[in-house]
């Protein structure tokens, strides 16, 4: 369902506004600093929660989240921290929000946040759901397909004060749904700044 959630946003917002981790930074170059730097510079960040994604745990039995390292806690912290809107985006119809108990101290925030759910049984539905919100949620960035009266349509989005400004960046991250493969490195979404 993480590929759809990113399918969906590309086709939203634009292709060219979307980046891959995993495809998109270059062999070779410091992916830890690019995803802290886009973490703390993201004015959206989408953190898609699929059944399993409070339990996995590395090989050694250990659950992910609770290591002080790990990559997506890490960057929700970070997100956090630097006062950027955070949506919890559920995946699947059963997905619940982690209770706040369940979560480690520097991303407890993350259970009183407003969710989105993309069910499984209206999949279409929740996708578009999804990205009309996001694309309410940023202003001026995408436009709806055939140039629609939706966010980003019309020559003045985006105009105003802020126009010259740096763009936004959107980024998700996730656990591989249904598995206990982490692949934080792999599957994030971030729109370039």
């Amino acid at each position: 369902m993480r590929d759809r959630v990113h399918r969906a946003l590309s086709e939203r917002l634009g292709v060219d506004q979307v980046f891959k981790s995993g495809r998109s930074i270059p062999p070779g170059a410091d992916f830890a600093e690019i995803l802290r730097r886009q973490a703390a510079a993201c004015e959206l960040m989408c953190v898609l929660i699929g059944p399993e994604w409070l339990d996995a745990r590395g090989e050694d039995g250990v659950r992910l989240l609770d290591r002080p390292h790990d990559w997506v806690r890490v960057e929700i912290a970070t997100a956090l921290r630097s006062g950027n809107r955070v949506v919890p985006v559920l995946l699947g119809d059963g997905t619940m929000l982690p209770d706040a108990s369940a979560l480690p101290d520097e991303i407890k925030r993350l259970a009183g946040l407003q969710f989105l759910r993309v069910p499984e049984t209206h999949l279409d539905d929740g996708l578009r759901t999804l990205c009309d919100a996001v694309a309410a949620l940023l202003p001026g960035i995408g436009a709806p397909d055939g140039g629609g009266s939706g966010a980003g349509a019309g020559p003045d989005a985006g105009a105003g004060p802020d126009a010259g400004a740096v763009p936004s960046v959107t980024m998700t991250a996730h656990v591989s749904g249904g598995g206990s493969v982490y692949q934080a490195g792999r599957d994030q979404t971030i729109r370039h700044a």
